[in-house]
């Protein structure tokens, strides 16, 4: 049977140190909700002796219905010179009404000296009543020694007594913290094996990032002895961030076979890792191993033409087992297994049509070629395909556009767009205003649409971005414009190529629309094909 690693997640209190992270109490207790979900075994809310929203969290966590993870407040040893039992921060843990308390102390010397400004034996005290007074108040404590690393590194006589201390009075874990994120795998790894020799009590990592070694440092410990881990989903923290849970809970799990989570919830990885990062409004990283958009996309044919015969050939692991999903990436670099692979979830007949595989990557090679990019724009990609291989029923078609554009003496900038379409036979003319000319363009597209397709007012741009490919032809150069769309359900994204912006924002805008409707086509057309599955959830 495989051993144990109990999961410690701070992204709700370590995570929001990091840069440009701030999380309401509302956010607080949907993330706590999902990652009780995941299967973690703590969850630290925060400290509640720093700020009224953690008092309120703590408050308002008594209300959810936690299945597996236990809420935990966080909070220092007692100031020094003092008493525990009347130190404000240790009496807001107990009267946090959590059941676990996580408290940290010093560990280097360094740091006694020059931060506390205290004798090292005052520090060991400090350890002992802090932990003492929280037993006796009924908590599970969690002892964390600060800098343990660098205080171990260059005093382990005094790093060890602190820790020994802690032990001492009755804590129930002991954590060793690479606080600075200086340390390198062979040093936790001995550190870590020579202080589970001395200690009974069992022990944890905590390990930051600032050396990328966050997640090898957290799995060296492991492996060394440690059956805790904590550490944030997404790896936010302050600084360089904190070892990512969504890369270590998968490699101790199926690499190494240890016991984090079930398989099932395992599963519920990439979505819990997304969800968090919506709610933190922060962008993951496309590449971010095992849960990332790009964790299992395949893009050179080589590639694709080997996991058709097997997916293992270029995949490390299934992806179904963390929640992802294998992407197959249409570019310059495709060739026809790429195309094969796009059909087939598209649903697409490629029965005797070896020359038309052909000409369309000859077609989407020579658009890359002239700044188009597929790979962050797959509704586009599936319009190509369907009028290439499906003969796709256009939804509408445009006949002009114009723009007025006017400034005035009160420095005012309106925008008005002017459209003509020919939707069901029937030529259309609308004009709307809007905040810019895109917005405009937008707003007198809808317009003319939606009394045919109703469903067109649910959908809004998510996102906009303009990338200039040829800087050096300045205000004259090429664009690139990538438009996200969402609804109530799904998200999709689009492309449009111009030496004009509008026209490039245009082609876009008229896209994502044109994709919206495939499905709605499909039914109103009878047509043999599905309907339209071509949009994802991203």
């Amino acid at each position: 049977m495989s051993s144990s690693v109990s999961i410690f997640d701070t992204t709700l209190r370590d995570g929001t140190q990091g840069e440009g992270i701030s999380l309401s109490v509302d956010d607080k207790l949907k993330i706590a909700q999902k990652l009780d979900q995941l299967g973690v075994h703590y969850i630290e809310g925060g400290w509640p002796g720093s700020n009224s929203k953690d008092i309120e969290f703590f408050r308002r966590s008594k209300e959810l219905n936690l299945v597996h993870a236990k809420i935990t407040a966080f909070g220092s040893t007692r100031r020094k010179d003092s008493k525990a039992d009347t130190d404000v921060n240790l009496n807001r843990l107990v009267e946090s009404g959590a059941g676990v308390a996580s408290i940290f102390g010093k560990s280097w010397d360094f740091h006694v000296h020059t931060a506390i400004q205290t004798t090292l034996e005052e520090n060991l005290a400090m350890v002992y009543d802090s932990v003492e007074y929280l037993k006796r108040s009924g908590l599970e404590v969690i002892y964390l020694g600060e800098h343990f690393f660098d205080g171990y590194k260059n005093n382990p006589d005094y790093a060890l007594q602190t820790i020994l201390k802690a032990e001492e009075a009755g804590a129930d874990w002991i954590v060793l913290c690479d606080t600075n994120g200086g340390s390198l795998p062979g040093e936790i790894s001995e550190i870590v094996a020579s202080v589970c020799s001395k200690v009974k009590v069992p022990i944890g990592i905590h390990a930051h990032n600032d050396c990328e070694l966050g997640v090898a440092n957290s799995i060296a410990a492991v492996q060394a002895g440690a059956r805790q881990v904590q550490g944030t989903i997404n790896g936010f923290g302050e600084r360089c961030g904190n070892a990512n849970l969504c890369s270590v809970i998968p490699n101790l799990q199926l690499k190494l076979n240890y016991s984090c989570i079930s398989s099932e919830q395992l599963q519920n990885l990439t979505t819990v890792a997304r969800y968090v990062s919506e709610i933190a409004n922060v962008n993951m990283p496309v590449n971010q191993p095992f849960v990332g958009v790009a964790a299992f996309a395949h893009k050179g044919g080589i590639h694709v033409s080997a996991i058709l015969k097997h997916p293992k050939t270029y995949e490390h692991i299934s992806p179904e087992l963390v929640g992802n999903k294998q992407r197959v990436l249409v570019s310059e670099l495709a060739g026809q297994s790429n195309l094969m692979v796009k059909a087939q979830e598209l649903k697409l007949d490629l029965n005797n049509q070896q020359n038309q595989s052909r000409d369309i990557i000859e077609k989407i090679k020579e658009l890359e070629h002239r700044g188009y990019k597929f790979e962050g724009a797959d509704a586009s990609l599936e319009l190509l395909l369907r009028r290439a291989y499906g003969g796709l029923k256009e939804a509408f078609t445009v006949e002009s556009f114009k723009l007025l554009v006017e400034k005035s003496a009160g420095n005012t900038v309106a925008s008005e767009a002017i459209v003509k379409l020919k939707v069901h036979g029937e030529t259309v003319y609308t004009a709307a205003e809007g905040n810019g000319p895109v917005n405009a363009l937008d707003n007198a597209l809808r317009k003319a649409l939606i009394p045919y397709y109703p469903d067109i007012k649910d959908m809004h741009l998510s996102d906009y971005k303009v990338r200039v490919l040829d800087e050096k032809d300045a205000t004259a150069a090429k664009v690139r414009v990538l438009i996200e769309t969402s609804n109530f359900q799904n998200t999709w994204n689009t492309v449009g190529v111009s030496e004009n912006v509008i026209e490039a924002s245009w082609e876009a805008l008229v896209d994502s629309i044109q994709y919206s409707l495939i499905g709605k086509l499909h039914v109103e057309g009878n047509s043999e094909q599905e309907d339209h599955v071509g949009i994802v959830n991203h």
